[in-house]
Parts: structure tokens; sequence; C-alpha cells
């Protein structure tokens, strides 16, 4: 497959992504009876993506995505119904697929990877660990100087039994559908690439290793995983890339993080304003200072 191709490729699912995910939200938002646009449903999802990946454990995402709702029109209490809801229905089909491709591939892929990796560590434990002890330290400096990361998701909780009880069948079952497409299209951008390779390694373990890159980066601290990621991406997690490893990792890690970011900030300020975007990345933006700053 030529680089134009993939390129191409990788653009179409980013696409499908952010349009699945989008609906996924909207449709949700629906069931509490509160109707928001496609393109505020695309700009709250997007500047969520930006506010997570620039965060350890991705904290930020979820605070930036009800502070979005608010600005749409959305009360706190049914925008964190919906946020509970979509949540249970990802992590549901999320670790259903992830079950799925550990127990097709995991084996296969530790064949391969396994011995690159075990020499990787062996010779880069020191920067492992050294990454990870600055991720936890980060995340405890978040956690201790933005609390309104965490403490904006605690507001409004006591309607939200009243929206939860309205809620209809169809966006959650929609809501299913939606992920495993969103999934799909995530996890299929490393593959899309690495066929550009002379030689790409086996699809089935390079699709288990592209779900545990991608979905790994809620678990670790560092912001989207930064060095971690890189670490075991180069290290062999991908299998031996050959001199292709670096080009590989630079268009996956823009297809999969870049582009997301880069949107959130862009569609932030189109819809929200430049001044509570900084809010929000800054994490001193509660709901109601968001909608302060957009009103």
């Amino acid at each position: 497959m030529s680089l134009l191709t993939a390129n191409l490729l990788c653009i179409a699912l980013v696409v499908i992504d952010l349009a699945a995910r989008t609906w996924r939200i909207q449709w949700i938002l629906w069931g509490t009876e509160h109707r928001i646009s496609f393109i505020d449903s695309l700009a709250l999802n997007c500047v969520g993506d930006a506010a997570a990946a620039a965060t350890p454990n991705r904290i930020g995402g979820e605070p930036a995505r009800l502070g979005g709702m608010i600005l749409s029109g959305v009360p706190a209490s049914a925008g964190l119904v919906a946020i509970a809801i979509e949540t249970v229905v990802m992590w549901a089909v999320n670790f259903a697929v992830g079950i799925w491709l550990a127990v097709a591939y995991a084996p296969e892929w530790w064949a391969t990877a396994g011995p690159l990796l075990e020499h990787t560590f062996k010779h880069s434990w020191p920067w492992v660990v050294a990454l990870l002890i600055a991720g936890v330290g980060t995340w405890w400096l978040v956690r201790k100087y933005a609390p309104n990361l965490s403490h904006s998701m605690r507001r409004g909780t006591r309607r939200a039994g009243i929206y939860f009880r309205r809620m209809p069948m169809w966006p959650l079952v929609m809501g299913a559908v939606t992920t495993f497409v969103s999934v799909a299209a995530r996890v299929a951008l490393l593959p899309v690439l690495a066929q550009t390779l002379p030689d790409p390694p086996p699809l089935g373990p390079l699709c288990f290793v592209s779900y545990a890159l991608i979905f790994s980066q809620l678990l670790l601290p560092t912001p989207s995983g930064g060095g971690v990621i890189e670490i075991g991406f180069l290290g062999g997690a991908v299998g031996d890339l050959g001199d292709n490893d670096r080009e590989l990792l630079v268009f996956w890690r823009f297809y999969a993080t870049v582009v997301l970011v880069v949107l959130g900030v862009l569609l932030g300020v189109w819809r929200y304003g430049r001044k509570t975007v900084e809010r929000i990345f800054r994490g001193r933006a509660t709901p109601d200072v968001i909608a302060e700053e957009g009103a």
C-alpha cells in the first residue's frame, strides 16, 4: 500500500471515529430529553479529547465535555447522567473487544514481541521507571492544584436519578453500536499504516497491540501515555519494524492524538471562545465558570 493511500484511509478512519462518538453522546443526551446539534456534540467531544490528551490518566476530558454540554444548554445533572451512561456503554464494548482480541491474538503477539520487549526493558528500565515516577508526580500535582477537574464531575448529582429513570432503551443500543464503530476505527489506524511497510507484521497481533496502545493511555499516569508508549512502540511492542519504526510511530501519534488535540483547540475556540478554552486546559474551569465565560 502506498503512503498516500494509507494517509487517506487514516483520515477517513478519524472522521468515522469522530462521527460515531459525536452521534453517541448526541443520542444519549436526547435520551435525557435534551437535544443538542451535531456540531455542538462534535465540539464538546473534541475539546474533551484535547483536554484528556493533555492531562494525566486523561482526567481532564470529562469535565471539559461537561462544560461543553452546559454551554450548549444542557443542565449539569443531565450532562452527568449522559456521561455516566456513555462511560458504562463504552467500557462494556471496549472490554468485550479487548477480551476477544486478547484471546484470539495475544499468544501469537507475545511470541514475537515478548523477546523484543524483554530486551528493551533490560536496557531501558531506568527510563521507564523515571517516566512512571514523573507521571505519578504530575498526577498528584494535578489532583492537588487543579481539583476542579474532578470536583466538577460531582456537581448536579441530586437530580441525576430523574434523568436516568427516563432514559429509553434506544440510545443505549445505538451507543453500543457507535462505540464498536469508534473502537474499530481507532484500532485500524496502526494496521493501515503498517501496510506501507515492505514486510508488515501479522494483522491479528497488530490489531491487538493497536488496541493495547490506545486504551492503555487511560491507565498510564503521563499525558497520553507520553514516553511509556513510545518506549514500548519502539522497543518491540509492534514487532520488528526495522528502520521504519520511528516513521510509523510519528504517523500513528499524529492520527491517534495530534489531530484530535488540534481539532479540540480549534473547535473549542470557535464555539466557546479562547478564554474558556484556556481555563479548561489550565484545569480552573468548573461548569459554572465555563458557562459564565461562554456567556
